[in-house]
């Protein structure tokens, strides 16, 4: 029984530009241990992920199932 289907992509566009901001910011401590063609490989990696999201080439999918005739239990709300 399928549950939820939710499409991820939009966030994960997000997610990837976070990364990527995140590793910018971050490679002053890295770059005694990663040479230039690393940090190249991996900002293309990061950003054309991004671009692939944004234009909805690839997407991620969240799907929740539960077995046939298991009973539902009752959502609670905070």
């Amino acid at each position: 029984m399928i549950e939820d289907v939710h499409n991820l992509g939009t966030h994960y566009e997000k997610t990837l530009l976070s990364w990527n901001d995140r590793f910018q910011k971050a490679w002053t401590g890295l770059s005694g241990r990663y040479d230039r063609i690393f940090k190249r490989m991996w900002e293309y990696y990061l950003l054309s992920c991004a671009g692939a999201f944004r234009a909805r080439h690839i997407q991620v999918w969240q799907i929740v199932m539960t077995k046939p005739g298991t009973i539902q239990q009752p959502q609670r709300f905070a």
